[in-house]
């Protein structure tokens, strides 16, 4: 539970969602080598719009230079997200995260193991900027989590802290990011998480 509470963000200020699904499988061998792909589909961030059910939004992986790459993530690799909604101008079209931690849990005592990553808006290191080019400000932050107990495996998407980004410099941002962060959080990010943690374990 400690290491839950580290990875995964009390809530001070704006909404908390948390999305998740499992799977249970046969047996212990079973699920270990499951969890393995499991596991291997979230590092891919961007091939979760291959897993995702159609219409949602594309993650490309991007390194700390901002060059795109298909590898699995890193701690200090960015998220370029393309929404199904207006882009932003100081995004050049994207919303931006940052991965702050990717944490790895492994206790076979307790028949558990698990894997993290964690993100918070960003700037976009494409052209070095220091404002946030994302929907939500920068307090926020989503966990993205794949959990193996015994048999069962569980992944889960939890979303902290989640108010409009409105500190952006420019005004037709400020409007974009509060039309889609009230989108969000009135269900649109609920509906796109569902179809990620699914994805993630289907067989």
């Amino acid at each position: 539970m400690e290491n839950d509470k580290r990875i995964i963000p009390g809530n001070d200020e704006g909404i908390k969602t948390d999305t998740e699904s499992t799977i249970t499988l046969d047996n212990e061998a079973e699920a270990k080598q499951h969890f393995q792909v499991v596991k291997r589909r979230l590092l891919n961030v961007s091939g979760w719009k291959e897993i995702s059910k159609a219409g949602s939004s594309e993650f490309q992986l991007v390194d700390n230079t901002g060059t795109e790459v298909n590898r699995p993530a890193r701690e200090g690799d960015y998220f370029k997200i393309n929404l199904p909604a207006p882009s932003t101008d100081s995004g050049e079209g994207y919303d931006w995260v940052h991965i702050e931690k990717i944490e790895e849990q492994d206790e076979p005592l307790q028949q558990m193991e698990a894997t993290a990553i964690k993100v918070k808006p960003s700037g976009n290191p494409q052209n070095n900027s220091h404002n946030i080019s994302h929907f939500f400000e920068g307090k926020a932050s989503s966990t993205f989590r794949v959990k193996r107990e015994g048999c069962t495996i569980t992944a889960s998407v939890h979303g902290r802290n989640e108010a409009p980004n409105t500190e952006s410099e420019n005004f037709s941002d400020k409007i974009r990011n509060a039309v889609v962060a009230i989108g969000a959080m009135l269900g649109f990010s609920k509906a796109q998480w569902k179809s990620l943690v699914e994805g993630l374990i289907k067989k």
